[in-house]
């Protein structure tokens, strides 16, 4: 709600006439503001508030939007993606609609390693171009910031392949990219089931090879029986934070490995599912301000029956986000509006609680906040202008996109 003091108008972007959801957290609820105004230079907010009390300089020379009384919201923010793939598994959704189990579309040749196979045999520019679709999807809703896992690769090589290809998009389209390698996501084939020498793998080579280039801002893995126990997620996590590199994790979806303490107790900047996390874990994660990111694609798309313990989170004081999980298994979504609707009507959160979500809270998932999240000045003037007449429109409605217009760092 502060100017910036020294203006210059005529290198200005203003949009006025609106009504601001901030989402800033010293506000009430969304941060509703009546009649206000945004300005941006440079790419970044120096003013969002009451246009009654901006100062009039801003209004000399500037370039104006007339929002029409429309409502803006900072830019949407999918905080867990695994966007890069190649292929598609619908063979096996058919497969599973015809009654066969999980274990028999993998002795199929389906489930994770078809995925892997897929993505080692596509070129990086085959995976950038089958992926700017599905970025397209999310940044027609209003998405101004993704983040974008790699963990269909599962050896050097690929990996880092994956992630190459997640940096390009941030090159291709007006967006924020925030890539994570996930190399501990599942045991590839050629492992022969050793997981203890795959998890060497990833924290000796991968994910200091990763580190070395730049191409992660973050580690995640999954922790769970399908995939990694507690002990191994930690020398994963040891070595990223050896290397100055934030952590997340997939946790307590399937079971209570006890995911969300282990999250915590590294400082991870989230721990995402959740579903089996008990009230020690969500107090650890309150303590050490981790986010607890809902993903209610998947809880959807698998058939689950256990919902994340929401009530837990609230009486803790554990920050919510929500995010698509977009991957071509578990959750084929490129909706963040209908994840917002799923997230309301299948776990009971508040209108509120969705889209802080997906804006503050995400932003803080992503270690994003101080830049992104909030209509603030000093943030990204990433702005989603909206044709609604209240934001709970915006969780309300499914298959419908009010999408106005989407500004990212300005333009």
């Amino acid at each position: 709600m502060a100017a910036e003091s020294k203006s210059r108008a005529g290198d200005l972007r203003l949009w006025r006439n609106a009504r601001l959801a901030t989402m800033a957290e010293s506000s009430a609820g969304l941060g509703v503001v009546e009649h206000g105004a945004v300005a941006a230079r440079d790419g970044r907010i120096v003013y969002a508030g009451p246009e009654s009390e901006m100062p009039a300089s801003f209004l000399q020379g500037a370039e104006t939007v007339d929002c029409d009384g429309r409502w803006i919201t900072p830019g949407l923010i999918d905080c867990h993606t695994h966007l890069v793939y190649a292929g598609n598994r619908a063979n096996e959704f058919e497969m599973r609609l015809a009654g066969a189990t999980y274990e028999e579309v993998a002795r199929a040749g389906g489930g994770i390693v078809s995925s892997v196979k897929s993505l080692r045999a596509a070129s990086e520019d085959e995976l950038v171009a089958q992926t700017l679709p599905r970025l397209d999807a999310l940044m027609a809703e209003g998405v101004t910031s993704v983040e974008v896992k790699s963990g269909y690769g599962l050896d050097l090589d690929n990996e880092k392949k994956s992630l190459r290809a997640a940096r390009r998009l941030g090159g291709e389209r007006a967006v924020t990219i925030r890539a994570t390698c996930l190399a501990a996501h599942a045991l590839p084939p050629e492992a022969k089931g050793d997981k203890d020498a795959f998890i060497d793998l990833v924290a000796k080579q991968i994910v200091p090879a990763v580190a070395a280039e730049g191409l992660a801002d973050a580690v995640d893995g999954f922790c769970e029986g399908i995939a990694f126990s507690p002990e191994q997620m930690a020398r994963v996590f040891d070595a990223a934070k050896a290397l100055g590199l934030p952590v997340k994790l997939h946790a307590d979806q399937l079971s209570n490995l006890h995911g969300a303490e282990l999250a915590a107790r590294y400082g991870a900047l989230s721990a995402d599912h959740l579903e089996y996390t008990d009230e020690a874990g969500a107090a650890a994660m309150a303590k050490a301000g981790t986010v607890a990111t809902i993903l209610p694609g998947a809880y959807y798309f698998i058939r689950e029956t256990k919902k994340p313990p929401v009530d837990l989170f609230r009486r803790h004081g554990v920050k919510m986000a929500v995010a698509t999980d977009s991957n071509p298994g578990t959750s084929p979504l490129t909706s963040l509006l209908l994840t917002m609707n799923m997230a309301a009507t299948l776990f009971g959160l508040t209108v509120d609680e969705c889209l802080a979500g997906v804006t503050r809270e995400a932003a803080r998932a992503l270690g994003l906040l101080d830049k992104a999240g909030t209509l603030e000045a000093g943030k990204s003037a990433d702005l989603a202008i909206w044709d609604i007449e209240h934001p709970a429109e915006l969780v309300y409605r499914m298959g419908f996109n009010p999408l106005h217009a989407r500004i990212w760092r300005g333009q």
